[in-house]
């Protein structure tokens, strides 16, 4: 754990793992940001900001954006003042060099990461849930309509929009395609943090409520 006051932490998942469920829910427990790449991506291009505007060429050239930008996003994020008491890391880093940045980044602010949480998801159990997610359209708050529905069918709970099914969610080829790239790309970055001594793994084939309990208990 950090010693320093502040918490962050790193939350790894598969795509139907609930991650950014448990993000959420350890946003409002602990006060802290939940700072998610995509949200980042989205802020800056909508305002073309400067950042947004240099990703925004890589993507108009049909590449990636390079790492150096995506860092210097979550570094411009950090300097909030919601950040203050900590944040919580979802679908970032994403390779080693961005992990290695990030705990760069973290120390010259006077932090680092206190604890990396890989929520361990079974295969079988993975497509069941990405077949069965709704994404909220405003918000982008996921549910399963077995497992999470919607409080009222087709509306999001959060802020009243409407639910729909990705076209990447219906076709389970692409799926497992999904899933194998993530775990190509994400593995390494893992097994970092494994060395680094902070990781923890939890059993995310749990109930949301029992997953949250773990991994708060890992955080303590």
């Amino acid at each position: 754990m950090p010693t320093t006051s502040r918490l962050f932490v790193v939350l790894f998942g598969a795509q139907g793992s609930g991650k950014g469920t448990q993000a959420r829910l350890l946003q409002d427990r602990y006060g802290i940001p939940q700072i998610a790449t995509g949200d980042l991506f989205r802020h800056n291009l909508k305002n073309k900001t400067e950042l947004g505007q240099l990703a925004q060429s890589y993507m108009d050239r049909g590449e990636l954006v390079p790492d150096d930008v995506t860092n210097a996003m979550v570094k411009a994020r950090l300097e909030r003042d919601d950040t203050a008491r900590g944040a919580i890391f979802d679908g970032y880093p994403r390779n080693t060099a961005q992990a290695r940045a990030l705990s760069e980044i973290l120390a010259e602010q006077g932090g680092e990461v206190g604890r990396a949480i890989y929520i361990d998801v079974s295969h079988d159990a993975l497509m069941d849930r990405l077949t069965g997610r709704r994404v909220c359209r405003n918000c982008q708050a996921t549910y399963h309509m077995i497992f999470n529905p919607p409080q009222s069918a087709g509306v999001c709970d959060r802020c009243g929009g409407p639910l729909y099914q990705r076209d990447d969610d219906k076709d389970t080829d692409a799926i497992d395609r999904r899933l194998q790239l993530y775990f190509d790309e994400t593995l390494p970055v893992i097994d970092w943090y494994r060395s680094e001594g902070l990781l923890a793994e939890v059993d995310g084939d749990q109930e949301i409520a029992r997953v949250q309990t773990e991994i708060v208990e890992k955080l303590s």
